[in-house]
Parts: C-alpha cells; structure tokens; sequence
C-alpha cells in the first residue's frame, strides 16, 4: 500500500496535528461523480497518491503494535466542484469483525471533519465556559465541527451515529452510505465502504433551516481526520486500539487537533489540453455594464469574446456595456499551443 501524498504548507496551520504534513482531496469530474453503491469501481480513476494507509495511523490509547494481519484500511477522499459534500472510499481488511451489538460496541471508523477550520473544541463535555452539559448539548455539540461514528459493518442499526446534537445531518440529502462484505460478526474478512457527509459551518439542533455548509472550492484547506476503533471481543469493555490519522487522542473531540486535508484541482490527465470557460457579472443593469471572467484551463495565448450584440473583443476578462436590451448569446473562444475551445452561454445575459 502506498504512502498517501504529504506535502509542505505554510505555518500559519501549524496549529493543527501533524505540522506540515497535507493530504489531498480527489476532485471528481462532474460527469464522473460517486454512485454510493459499496463498490470501488468509480474510484479507479483515483491515482493512489491519494490512497491514505494504516501507515499514517497510530495507536493514541492502548500504544498496540501495527499488524496488518490484525487491521489494513486504506482510505480515499473526494469531492465535486459545485457540490458541499466529501466522498470517502474506506477498505479495510481485519481478522475479527465486530457487529453484533446494538450499542456503540462495534467496529467503528470514526470521522471528524471542520469544514471552515475554525478549530476549538466542540464536544458538549468540553465546552469552555463548562455550561450545564444539557444546555451544551443544544447549544454546541458537534455545531461547528462534526463528528461520526460509522459502525463497520451497520447491522440493524443506522449506518452512523452522529455525536452531536444533529442527527437530521447523517441523512438524504446530506449524507448517504453503502457497504459491500460478504463476513459474519466474529469473521475476518473485507470490508468496502462507500459514503458522502456534508460538512457544516454551523449545524444546529433544530434542523437544515439555520444550518450553513462549509463551502468546497478549488485549493481550499479543510481540517480533518479520522480514527479506527477496532474490538476483537465481544464481551470486552473497550476497544483493543484507537487509530487515528492525527496522532492525538483529542482529535475526536477538538478541531484544532486534526490535519489539514487540501480539496485539489482535477488531475490534469482527466481533462482536456485546453478548455473554454467563462463567468460574468451584471455591473450596473442600468447602463447594462457587464464584467466578464475568463476561467479557461490550459495553456491560452489568445482570447476572442463574441459579445452576441455584433461586437467583440480580444481582452481576457473584458468589461463591456451593451446598447440594448436583450437575450444575448455570448460566446468566448480561445486558443494556444495546444489547440482550441470555445465555450458559448445562450441567453444567460439579459439586460432591460
């Protein structure tokens, strides 16, 4: 199994667990988003640069020595631009699945994610000011950074537990899971899980209404992190090993004890050498004023905007004004190197 990709990052984020240390976020190309079905096989376009293994994990609690005979996961993250929602691909092999109990005993992969990087904690036990912890439990438990308990398997009983004060956030539309195994409570075996969450600034307790998703674009640092609390008894007590990405205990508990995870840009190899894009934005709709935006990919040299009102121009992000009112069919064509790409919007600019 491969390294997952570590990359250098500035100090302002040292902070966080692990300084440093940056793991990748896979961004998915819109026509090749994730069906949550329990199989890999719309992963196989993820490079396993991405692949985060039981290497980066460590036993904060009971110090156990690392076995893949024992436990093996490999975890995959990804993303969509345009949608605030994390894909997750987890694998894991181990020698004794348990599932049998309805309680929190169970195999468990646990995930917290902070979606704006505001850090602190946000456990109810842990709020700073040591409100009543009922009143902690509305207030603040799990609203600015969330936490979920994913059973591995889910046997008669929700795919995870929510450790907040929302469970509203661990269902459609924000959230779904499938597993694929083929073992017994007791049994070896593998396990593939496919799932999406959606990460939230603010997450209150009385549902999606006040609620603000943490916005996912291009390039941004979430914090995140993850742990496997991995039982081998039944009838035992506690779990034989707590692994965790940030090598810190509290990461289940405090945001500013997780790692920092960056959403990247597609790869390049899934795209086309050149393709054309652009955006715009009604300025003054008074003097129908417009700024346009080019967002192109690839190596361009030359822009031609067709403006649909028999004008044009060979600037990158023009400004223009329009003599009437209208629909109007703007297109922008580029060209480098590497060839040419037009991208044409109809009737997306109107003017009165």
């Amino acid at each position: 199994m491969r390294l997952a990709s570590l990359f250098l990052f500035p100090a302002m984020l040292c902070a966080l667990e692990r300084p440093g240390v940056e793991f990748k976020i896979f961004q998915f190309p819109a026509d090749k988003i994730p069906r949550i079905d329990g199989k890999s096989d719309d992963w196989a376009i993820v490079p396993e640069s991405y692949a985060i293994g039981s290497d980066q994990l460590k036993d904060t609690v009971n110090n156990t020595v690392p076995d893949k005979k024992d436990l093996d996961v490999k975890v995959k993250v990804g993303w969509v631009k345009g949608l605030n929602r994390l894909y997750f691909l987890y694998e894991a092999y181990d020698n004794y699945w348990d599932f049998k109990r309805t309680d929190l005993h169970n195999d468990i992969f646990e995930l917290v994610v902070d979606g704006d990087m505001s850090g602190g904690p946000f456990i109810k036990q842990m709020h700073p000011n040591k409100l009543d912890l009922n009143e902690a439990h509305f207030s603040f438990h799990g609203v600015h950074a969330q936490n979920y308990h994913i059973f591995t398997p889910a046997d008669g009983k929700d795919w995870t537990m929510v450790w907040g004060c929302q469970p509203w956030i661990k269902e459609l539309p924000y959230a779904n899971a499938a597993y694929n195994y083929n073992f017994k409570h007791g049994e070896n075996g593998k396990l593939t899980l496919e799932f999406f969450i959606t990460p939230f600034d603010y997450a209150p307790y009385d549902g999606p209404s006040r609620a603000v998703e943490s916005k996912l674009v291009e390039n941004k640092l979430i914090a995140m992190s993850w742990a496997i609390l991995d039982y081998d008894n039944e009838n035992a007590e506690h779990y034989r090993a707590f692994w965790n990405l940030s090598h810190k205990t509290t990461m289940y508990a405090n945001a500013s004890d997780l790692v920092a995870f960056r959403l990247m840009p597609i790869e390049p190899a899934l795209r086309k050498p050149i393709e054309a894009d652009w955006s715009f934005q009604v300025t003054d709709m008074g003097r129908r004023e417009v700024a346009f935006e080019d967002r192109s990919y690839g190596e361009i040299r030359q822009w031609q905007w067709d403006f649909g009102d028999g004008t044009k121009s060979a600037e990158q992000n023009p400004r223009h004004r329009f003599e009437k009112a209208g629909e109007y069919v703007v297109t922008l064509y580029v060209e480098g190197p590497k060839g040419r790409a037009r991208r044409a919007k109809v009737w997306d600019v109107v003017l009165k």
